[in-house]
């Protein structure tokens, strides 16, 4: 499988100034794309082999909801990057989808999916959801 197509230019009066440019943004996000699809893959495998061994080796169905969980987040993360990716194209990447101002440069640094500005963003917009802890 293959990262999302793209090839649109975005116009420099939509685009906020960023240390990197509409290409490096690209390469970024479809390197981060093809991540989280191994990522999701191998979560989704192991999902499946757990849920058919569960009851030949007694697994706890709580490991394999513990698997699904992390699937369905990864497929989460996967759709942000798509997204983003989309937004690169429509040449409206860096903006905040609520008010359309400029995202800071440092923030699309750390999470490129970012789709609020700080202003906007309410905590439960995050570009990357905080790992879940497991175990000790």
């Amino acid at each position: 499988m293959t990262a999302p197509a793209g090839g649109g230019a975005a116009t420099g009066s939509t685009m906020p100034r960023e240390e990197r440019s509409i290409p490096q943004w690209r390469a970024l996000l479809e390197a981060r794309w093809q991540t989280r699809l191994r990522e999701l893959t191998e979560l989704a495998l192991a999902y499946h082999t757990a849920d058919a061994e569960r009851g030949a080796q007694g697994r706890a169905q709580q490991d394999t909801q513990t698997l699904l969980r992390r699937a369905v987040g990864a497929r989460r993360k996967l759709a942000d990057v798509e997204e983003a990716l989309g937004r690169l194209t429509a040449g409206v990447f860096g903006r905040c989808e609520q008010c359309g101002s400029a995202i800071p440069a440092g923030l699309l640094a750390i999470g490129p999916e970012a789709r609020y500005c700080p202003r906007c963003d309410d905590g439960t917009a995050r570009a990357e959801p905080v790992p879940e802890r497991t175990g000790r």
